[in-house]
């Protein structure tokens, strides 16, 4: 996967995941009337209407994914990915970071849950699906470790702010989900074998996979911004970075 360094936004490289998921999130008002339009948020507004962007910021230790957008109606962890984006630029890292703000922009422009009527949380192992070329780059950049944010809403499943995990076979799943809990207050969901409550999952395909990953979800009505969803979700992500060593 070629990464091409974008000289207009210091220690930023950029590459796509996909160019069949392109979209234009400023259609979603929802969504683009609460992003701060910085020149690097244009820039990356820009680049989803060509696909699925995915930006890498250090060059050094260990390799971590920020996923946000799975499910496009689910808007509070794209904000705060295009914001942690924003603050990182130029910054020395000691461990290398990509981001992924919108995994489906299509999605996000159209405020829906689905891709082309696919579930991407119920498609990652279904080879070639969208969710699975996410998997398919997790593995070719040889990521170490993965955030998947979310938000839910009331009477849905989870329904609460919450961290999931599963203890087999990457137990340190857990151990950042601990961490994430103790440090900002979101409740554990814990599994003792990945996929064993869903499939498809990117956080269970990736643990299925040997790699340590979890899923962070912040309430929030579907399709919109609740009060201080953003800012939780903004939280769950730097904790998530904390845990390395940030």
């Amino acid at each position: 996967m070629d990464f091409d360094i974008l000289d207009d936004f210091e220690n930023v490289e950029m590459s796509y995941v996909s160019f069949l998921s392109k979209g234009y999130i400023a259609r979603n008002r929802n969504i683009f009337e609460k992003i701060k339009l910085t020149p690097f948020s244009k820039f990356i507004l820009k680049s989803c209407t060509y696909g699925t962007p995915i930006f890498k910021i250090g060059t050094s230790g260990k390799k971590l994914l920020i996923l946000s957008g799975i499910h496009g109606n689910e808007l509070p962890p794209q904000l705060a990915n295009l914001e942690l984006l924003n603050q990182l630029v130029g910054a020395d890292l000691n461990n290398t970071v990509y981001f992924i703000p919108f995994a489906s922009p299509k999605s996000t422009m159209n405020n829906e849950r689905t891709f082309n009527e696919v579930d991407l949380n119920r498609a990652s192992h279904i080879y070639n699906s969208l969710s699975n070329m996410i998997i398919q780059c997790i593995e070719e950049l040889k990521i170490d470790f993965v955030g998947d944010f979310h938000s839910t809403a009331y009477n849905s499943n989870p329904g609460f702010e919450s961290v999931f995990s599963s203890k087999n076979p990457t137990p340190e799943s857990v151990l950042i989900a601990q961490y994430i809990s103790k440090g900002v207050g979101s409740e554990i969901i814990t599994y003792d074998v990945a996929g064993s409550q869903y499939k498809g999952a990117v956080e269970d395909v990736c643990n299925l996979r040997g790699i340590p990953s979890v899923t962070c979800e912040v309430l929030s009505p579907f399709a919109s911004v609740g009060k201080g969803s953003f800012e939780k979700s903004f939280e769950q992500m730097k904790s998530f970075l904390e845990y390395f060593g940030f």
